[in-house]
């Protein structure tokens, strides 16, 4: 069996607000979704025709209309969607380390970095709207360019 990550989802009364985080901060888009009986958004990471690439599915809570959520996902108390519960965090491959940091200062977004122990891999840490953390991994080399800059 072979397996490979396909998307998380995000369930949440913050439709638009999670949206613009995704879009603005990590550059997503979104793209097709199915006609499924409740609303939300499928954020993609890179081409549009392949549902591949539609890597965060962010599902709305309809508080007016919720018996279509409810009938396909389950109900899921409102007070428990703050947080990752019992996930950590999400993490991506990245590139770009510098351009996301600058990036994050302009949106005054903050962020916690951390550089892996014998990897050199460079991390950044960011909560979205829903306190989701989602850690951008970036290769040694970008890490190492940071460093350049910054000495």
């Amino acid at each position: 069996m072979s397996l490979s990550l396909n998307h998380f989802s995000i369930r949440t009364t913050e439709l638009d607000t999670t949206r613009h985080f995704y879009e603005t901060v990590l550059g997503l888009t979104v793209g097709p979704r199915p006609a499924f009986p409740f609303p939300g958004l499928w954020l993609y990471a890179g081409d549009h025709g392949q549902y591949a690439n539609a890597v965060v599915h962010i599902i709305g809570m309809d508080r007016s209309a919720p018996e279509g959520l409810k009938g396909y996902l389950g109900d899921r108390d409102e007070k428990l969607l703050h947080g990752t519960g019992v996930v950590d965090h999400i993490a991506f491959f990245a590139d770009g380390l510098v351009a996301m940091l600058d990036h994050l200062r302009s949106l005054t977004i903050s962020c916690r970095e951390r550089l892996v122990p014998g990897l050199g891999l460079y991390q950044v840490f960011v909560d979205d709207p829903n306190g989701v953390v989602i850690e951008l991994n970036y290769p040694a080399a970008e890490a190492a360019e940071l460093a350049g800059k910054t000495s």
